[in-house]
């Protein structure tokens, strides 16, 4: 059995973040410029076979591009 590359609160984080960016009808390739990451950079956070996560500086520029609050992105209550 493989150990979870990312936390529950991680995959919290980036199913909102996700569901932000399709509802924006933005590719994972649109993102990553406006956040300005690399091209597979989205993808691989959006990935669970693969570690890569948001930080807490792409939190507060995804915040920006969605005129929202980082707020937006974390649960009501801890997971």
């Amino acid at each position: 059995m493989s150990k979870q590359l990312k936390s529950d609160i991680e995959f919290f984080v980036i199913k909102m973040i996700k569901e932000k960016r399709e509802l924006a009808k933005l590719s994972q390739s649109d993102l990553a410029a406006k956040l300005d990451v690399s091209n597979g950079f989205i993808g691989q956070v959006e990935s669970p076979k693969h570690p890569a996560k948001f930080n807490l500086n792409h939190i507060n520029k995804l915040a920006e591009i969605f005129n929202c609050s980082p707020k937006d992105f974390l649960p009501d209550k801890a997971l």
